[in-house]
């Protein structure tokens, strides 16, 4: 990244705030924040964890959209093998591994697991679990466990931010490890401008949104400043 072009890309993410007061990313705010609370890889009836785990009182489209339903799938895999789902979880946020690694297995652990729904109910016509999409659900699962440390992925906004910086290696493939450092990196530039966090802490309601330090801060700035 060039450094002189991310300064001005973090002025006019300040300029856009200010000047948009009406500027409401905040929908996956309070779904972080209710699966902070419910989370529980410990709890006996999984199901019941997972499926509170997921919720927003505006809107599911996180992750149900039109022909598109993982957590759907996912509450059909708990009930399927349950002890399964809490092992694939708990590699997946194991921060003590690559997270390339975990990523590749736990989608690598989804398509095993499809593959045992279809023998187990052959008549069903489900041929996706959905979690290989772009990598959005997974990166959701670790962005709403870790907030500080990943956010939510997008693979064509990503390689648009690297273009608007002035990177010399603009992303022509996923790397969502690399993404994850980006954003990183990024957010430890516009902590530096405590106007903008100011501006999002404003607009934050207490006991709806998450109000820890988290990545989405980065991630808004990634859609306002490509989208200019």
């Amino acid at each position: 990244m060039n450094l002189q072009k991310l300064n001005e890309a973090v002025a006019q993410y300040a300029d856009f705030l200010r000047q948009h007061p009406q500027h409401d990313p905040y929908l996956p705010w309070e779904s972080q924040r209710i699966f902070q609370q419910n989370w529980d890889l410990e709890a006996l009836d999984l199901r019941s964890v997972y499926d509170r785990s997921l919720e927003n009182s505006r809107s599911r489209r996180l992750w149900k959209r039109e022909s598109y339903e993982p957590k759907e799938m996912m509450l059909r895999f708990c009930e399927l093998d349950r002890e399964f789902v809490r092992h694939i979880f708990q590699d997946l946020f194991n921060e003590a591994k690559d997270v390339d690694g975990r990523i590749g297995r736990f989608v690598f652990h989804c398509d095993e697991l499809l593959a045992a729904w279809h023998e187990a109910h052959p008549a069903s016509k489900l041929n996706s679990h959905y979690h290989d999409d772009n990598y959005w659900m997974v990166s959701l699962y670790l962005a709403f466990r870790y907030p500080a440390q990943y956010v939510l992925y997008d693979f064509d906004g990503f390689r648009r931010l690297m273009e608007l910086l002035g990177s010399r290696d603009v992303p022509s493939v996923n790397e969502i490890g690399r993404y994850f450092k980006v954003m990183r990196t990024i957010f430890t530039f516009l902590k530096k401008n405590e106007e903008i966090l100011a501006l999002h802490r404003h607009r934050l309601t207490p006991g709806l949104h998450y109000e820890g330090e988290t990545l989405l801060v980065a991630w808004d700035f990634m859609n306002v400043v490509t989208s200019q």
